[in-house]
């Protein structure tokens, strides 16, 4: 098994990076994960328990908020 490491930047900050070993989630577990959310946010949309926000919206906000 390959060890966490930790690393300086360029500014003397430490950053971590994720750990190189067996415990990160394989590509079969993560398209699993990314389905079973999908569904939740399907039902939830479904069962009108969250709002919708058009894309023209969200990037008006975006622009406005930063400038662009």
């Amino acid at each position: 098994m390959k060890k966490d490491f930790d690393e300086t930047d360029k500014d003397g900050e430490e950053t971590h990076a994720l750990p190189a070993d067996e415990s990160c989630p394989e590509q079969p577990e993560i398209d699993r994960l990314w389905q079973a959310e999908i569904e939740r946010r399907l039902t939830q949309i479904d069962r009108g328990e969250v709002e919708l926000i058009s894309g023209d919206v969200v990037f008006e906000k975006i622009r406005r908020k930063y400038g662009r």
